[in-house]
């Protein structure tokens, strides 16, 4: 009998393949007191077990330049494989199991584990759901050290090759290649897996932001995260098909439904072929209305990535990973030599988001002491934290203006709620110009200063920060949190996150108006605006920059292509003027179908 699955889909695409269960489950991590005159030999196992998870990684990663795809994205995935190993090497890591030890006489397995539940639950407590996901990595870096200390290590490339026989599919299912079920999968096992022609992937954990969404999709592997009980009810050899965008999974499909996804394949690769010819081509819709088409990026290396599939630019760079797991600030030379890279490599505007780190996002660095907060998501954070700690702002301010004299760098500033903090901002700004001009510097003549529309009370002021902005950007991720009041993250309210809710589509339209009458460029760099479902509503309110995953360009692009956007914009006025949810409901099915 078929079992039909639902998870949530992170990377697009069908997978046909057997179940081959990765991790069995969680670790049983024994608890007990070291002997004092054990506990030098304790300290070494530990040491032992963190430097064989080292060499571990350093051999997947010498195995990157292996992968399909671009430099850029084996750039990407290396990237990765070096943050769990600056993890590893991180004294709030290592050097605080150790004193675990020693101060306790806990055994490694126990004191590890102790120490990743406050890293990870640091992590835990920050308000960016990309900075959120990274407690993944330190679960990952973690189970790879305990594994090893059990010695229990199972790896992609200790997993077994074979599988044992389906339930239906017969002779055939042992030749398809294997769809990987796991808790979770680390990037050094996705790179080896991926080397062995996996036909996707399904974890219990994760999402889209995780670094398993983030590598799957790079390599265009189909997979589904957050499918709870995955390992138990899905049978090892048994076949399986996974849709990566709808976020489903078919155990034991019956030949129609094989037939079916077979087909579905078929037509996506078809897709696929025939994305990959519009990469040159002008995002300019029917009636002659141009577009551009920018890219979200996290590491340096992915700015050559984006403009290999088409990007115009990059529209957002996310500058808080220079700060995490450290116990110090990065200097302005750091950053310098960060943005640099960015700058130099980069097609077209980057625009710069200053860190967004605060009370739920702290180095270990002493910046600033204090209590946490009951809600640190309202609290000290992003621009709010910088005018606080203006020494803070003005070393990372320092670096985004030296690093414009390589490019075309605009300093976009988060969580804006009024044009007094704007305002005070820019005035840092200026003053963080001159000094360097006066230290013989060279900076460009040009830097735009833009306010990212994040906070309903940006989008509510925006006419009056159309005075001093130069550009917006709307970031739909948190606008729609602090719209409606919940936490896409939490399970129990996320059903509540609704990017077509009346309110949150009259925010948008406010602030694109604002910028029109203002003659301020509007872009989106929130996760709406590489969504395909929702490219045609975002051009009938008026949205004329969008900025997204690289991945997601192309499929933009063609929607764009194919799209009327004057017959969009008419009809967007009557969503805006519908005063039901059934009729909201059917004209934003009407985007959908739209042509």
């Amino acid at each position: 009998m078929s079992l039909w699955l639902s998870g949530i889909g992170i990377s697009r695409g069908i997978g046909i393949g057997r179940v081959q269960r990765l991790h069995g489950g969680d670790l049983e991590i024994p608890e007990y007191a070291v002997p004092a005159e054990r506990v030098a030999a304790e300290v070494a196992r530990f040491e032992a077990a963190r430097e064989q998870a080292k060499a571990q990684l350093r051999q997947v990663r010498a195995q990157v330049g292996a992968l399909p795809g671009s430099g850029g994205v084996q750039g990407e995935i290396a990237a990765f494989i070096d943050t769990h190993l600056l993890m590893l090497d991180d004294r709030t890591l290592s050097q605080a199991v150790v004193a675990l030890i020693r101060k306790d006489g806990l055994n490694a397995e126990a004191a590890l584990r102790r120490q990743r539940d406050v890293l990870a639950g640091a992590f835990e407590q920050m308000e960016d759901p990309y900075l959120r996901a990274r407690r993944d990595d330190v679960h990952q870096v973690c189970a790879r050290v305990l594994r090893l200390l059990l010695q229990q290590d199972q790896s992609a490339a200790a997993a077994p090759s074979g599988a044992a026989a389906p339930r239906t599919a017969g002779a055939h299912a042992t030749a398809l290649p294997p769809v990987i079920v796991a808790d979770d999968v680390t990037p050094a096992d996705i790179i080896l897996l991926a080397q062995q022609g996996v036909a996707g992937f399904i974890t219990e954990y994760g999402g889209p932001l995780s670094h398993t969404a983030i590598l799957t999709r790079s390599l265009g592997i189909p997979a589904i995260a957050g499918l709870h009980n995955a390992r138990r009810l899905l049978r090892e050899g048994e076949t399986v098909i996974v849709d990566g965008e709808l976020g489903h999974a078919l155990a034991d499909p019956d030949a129609r439904a094989a037939a079916f996804f077979q087909a579905k394949r078929e037509r996506l690769q078809a897709d696929r072929a025939r994305l990959a010819r519009l990469r040159d081509q002008p995002a300019v819709s029917r009636d002659g209305v141009a577009i551009k088409l920018l890219a979200n990026i996290e590491l340096p290396e992915d700015a050559a990535a984006a403009a290999a599939l088409g990007a115009e630019g990059v529209g957002l760079y996310r500058t808080e990973f220079l700060y995490m797991n450290r116990k110090t600030l990065p200097d302005e030379e750091e950053q310098y030599r960060a943005y640099a890279r960015v700058a130099a490599s980069a097609k077209g505007p980057i625009t710069i988001r200053t860190l967004d780190l605060g009370a739920d996002k702290q180095v270990d660095s002493g910046a600033r002491a204090g209590p946490m907060p009951n809600n640190p998501a309202l609290g000290l954070r992003a621009i709010r934290l910088c005018l606080k700690e203006p020494e803070l702002f003005r070393t990372q301010v320092r670096a985004l203006l030296r690093a414009s004299a390589l490019g075309r760098v605009q300093i976009m500033l988060p969580m804006i709620s009024s044009v007094q903090e704007f305002r005070q901002a820019q005035q840092l700004i200026d003053q963080a110009r001159a000094q360097l001009l006066a230290e013989g510097y060279p900076v460009a003549d040009e830097v735009p200063v833009g306010a990212m529309i994040e906070v309903p009370a940006a989008a509510l002021a925006a006419p009056w920060l159309a005075q001093h902005a130069r550009f917006f950007s709307i970031g739909t991720n948190d606008l729609i949190q602090y719209t409606l009041a919940i936490d896409r993250v939490d399970e129990e309210v996320n059903y509540l996150y609704d990017p077509l809710h009346p309110a949150v589509l009259r925010l948008i339209r406010m602030t694109i108006e604002a910028g029109e009458r203002a003659g301020v460029p509007v872009a989106m760099c929130g996760e709406m605006a590489g969504d395909p479902r929702y490219t045609r509503l975002l051009l009938g309110l008026g949205l004329t920059e969008f900025s997204m995953h690289p991945n997601s360009l192309l499929e933009v692009k063609r929607i764009i292509i194919e799209s009327d956007v004057g017959a969009l914009r008419r009809q967007a006025q009557r969503l805006l003027a519908a005063n039901s949810a059934t009729e909201l409901h059917e004209l934003i099915a009407q985007f959908a179908r739209a042509a």
